[in-house]
């Protein structure tokens, strides 16, 4: 199961993919340099533009406005989600988990995904998709104040326009925050803060003394985790994260890994 923000005000919505979906292509022409339509607060485009940056693929950054998702990738019918890779071929692909393994495969020769078993990588991978991925919510929306703090700046950094830029910044926050965050946070029982800490220990403790999930080097277990952990790093809530001892020094390590 993987996780998609299934609208822009930032609710995580279920949805089960069993395989890499390649959607048809609309109008694109062969030989064309590779782009990815995103959101740039987005965990799942975090999750595609981490490896994009590791392998040094000259890709396009297209960001698309928040409001207007469906009708920015409506190209690739009735999706209506971010990320979309634009392959050089023209051909769209969608879901950041397999997006994570197409990348590789197609761009690395599989390298990433040859490291550790397969089934120890599907485990965790599935695990960052479901565990990691809700924590973001309870982070950066889970007190009325957090919450405001993040549609604020999400305003800023995102592709809004005019109205639209306000309306998110004073509208979005008490629905992220009363609807939806606050929920998550009452069933959980942990602090933000307490869930991220227990989530970076039972991560880091799979890495049996060595730097990255992958050993000596990241796997694409390491992007799944890096991209849900970096999606927060543009707020003040990341500071909650940062005595975080082995997590941040980790997180650390992929920085330098994906600015080499």
């Amino acid at each position: 199961m993987t996780w998609i923000f299934g609208r822009w005000d930032g609710s995580l919505y279920p949805i089960m993919k069993t395989r890499f979906e390649v959607l048809p292509d609309f109008g694109t022409s062969m030989g064309q340099k590779p782009t990815l339509h995103l959101l740039y607060s987005c965990p799942f485009c975090w999750k595609v533009r981490g490896l994009i940056e590791y392998l040094k693929i000259d890709v396009d950054l297209v960001p698309v406005n928040g409001l207007k998702i469906k009708k920015a990738v409506s190209f690739v019918g009735d999706w209506g989600k971010v990320p979309v890779f634009t392959d050089e071929n023209g051909e769209h692909h969608v879901d950041s988990t397999p997006l994570l393994k197409l990348i590789d495969a197609k761009y690395n020769d599989g390298i990433l995904a040859s490291i550790s078993t397969p089934e120890r990588n599907d485990k965790w991978m599935d695990w960052a998709d479901t565990k990691v991925s809700k924590a973001t919510v309870p982070i950066l929306y889970g007190t009325l104040f957090s919450a405001f703090r993040t549609t604020t700046r999400i305003s800023k950094i995102e592709k809004f326009g005019f109205f639209s830029k306000r309306l998110y910044a004073w509208a979005g926050f008490p629905i992220m925050w009363g609807i939806i965050a606050k929920k998550r946070v009452k069933k959980d029982g942990r602090t933000p803060k307490k869930l991220w800490h227990d989530l970076l220990t039972e991560f880091t403790d799979e890495h049996q003394g060595k730097n990255f999930f992958g050993g000596d080097s990241p796997n694409l277990v390491d992007f799944s985790v890096f991209g849900y952990m970096r999606s927060v790093s543009p707020f003040p809530q990341f500071s909650l994260l940062e005595d975080h001892e082995t997590g941040m020094a980790w997180y650390n390590r992929m920085m330098v890994q994906s600015m080499e």
